[in-house]
């Protein structure tokens, strides 16, 4: 008997199936997302990257920080995301809405970068962090990033783009280290990371 007819209806339904509840059904219910107004009627969340941050996000990009760095925030009994005080609520579908491509990386070498730009607000931070990790982060085993920056020879009046670094540096006199266009979109992304504004989908 050949059972060649049914093997082949038997794999395509399997495949047929497969397709419908793996991507047919979350792409219908993912597509219709929409950014969610706030409850006091002003700004909606989230919105595109535009500017330095969005030049900032294809420098993270191609500095394979997704290598070392998540950027999603699991739910209470799936981790301790939340207790280590990496964000006030689990990610969800929409916080990535206008991400192209996602960045949610595997890797945590390094803490998850989801709400960076909440719990690091000063650029100087992000500045001295790049350059060299283990002044604020001791015991990080983070590379230092010291090609998005240039130690110059003051002329005039020290740059207002300087680096505010610590005496412990030695930092030759008469000179000051500025970051580059790269360093200053850089930071200006991971400030954009703020993922804070609670949402229903959310609780």
């Amino acid at each position: 008997m050949n059972h060649g007819p049914t093997i082949f209806l038997g794999v395509l339904l399997t495949f047929a199936s497969a397709w419908l509840g793996l991507v047919f059904a979350p792409y219908s219910q993912l597509n219709k997302l929409k950014p969610a107004a706030s409850d006091t009627g002003g700004d909606v969340y989230p919105k595109p990257l535009s500017g330095l941050a969005a030049k900032g996000r294809a420098i993270y990009q191609s500095n394979g920080c997704t290598y070392c760095h998540t950027q999603q925030i699991r739910p209470e009994g799936f981790g301790v995301d939340i207790d280590r005080g990496w964000g006030p609520r689990r990610s969800v579908p929409r916080d990535y809405l206008y991400d192209n491509p996602h960045l949610l990386g595997s890797m945590r070498t390094g803490p998850d970068l989801f709400n960076i730009g909440s719990r690091q607000p000063s650029s100087n931070w992000h500045h001295l962090h790049l350059y060299d990790p283990q002044v604020v982060s001791p015991g990080s085993t983070m590379p230092r990033f010291r090609f998005l920056y240039e130690t110059r020879k003051i002329v005039g009046a020290k740059s207002r783009k300087a680096l505010d670094t610590p005496p412990d540096w030695n930092v030759p006199a008469g000179y000051e280290i500025v970051p580059t266009e790269d360093a200053l979109a850089l930071v200006a992304y991971l400030k954009a990371l703020d993922h804070t504004t609670p949402l229903p989908e959310a609780e």
